[in-house]
């Protein structure tokens, strides 16, 4: 058996987006930090992953989780104000996003590769957009208003 110099790792990512910064084994941990794109105003698709699970969980900040139903019918969106230390899944073949403020920081555990190869993406029409903006947005604003 080798010895090993360091037997902890440790990680710290400061710049803004997405970094899968642990890939082992057929899993990744990523860090998402807020970037103009998360915003809910530019916030313009969803994604899907066909192949896992990805899990979400707040550091700091605020953000709102977006999942959604998509039929010949419409689509339904379900959003959740995330709350720190709370693990959040998002189950394989849901469609969703994150809208984060600025400073947001996430956790992301998800097969590896995930962002390279296991994505398709939604574009949302006009409608879809502004129905979104307004349920995310009174929930961020019920927030800043509570300081």
């Amino acid at each position: 058996m080798t010895k090993r110099e360091n037997l902890i790792e440790k990680f710290q990512i400061k710049a803004n987006g997405y970094h899968p910064f642990l890939i082992r084994d057929g899993w990744q941990v990523a860090q998402l930090n807020y970037m103009p794109e998360q915003e809910i105003e530019n916030i313009t698709r969803l994604d899907v992953h066909r192949l896992t699970d990805e899990v979400f969980i707040l550091l700091k900040g605020h953000a709102v989780l977006i999942a959604a139903e998509i039929t010949e019918s419409g689509i339904r969106f379900q959003i959740q104000l995330m709350e720190p230390n709370i693990t959040y899944n998002i189950p394989v073949g849901t469609w969703h996003n994150i809208a984060m403020c600025e400073g947001c920081e996430v956790i992301l555990v998800e097969k590896s590769n995930t962002h390279i190869s296991d994505f398709e993406h939604y574009e949302l029409n006009h409608e879809q957009q502004e129905e979104l903006k307004h349920k995310v947005s009174t929930i961020l604003n019920n927030v800043q208003s509570l300081k």
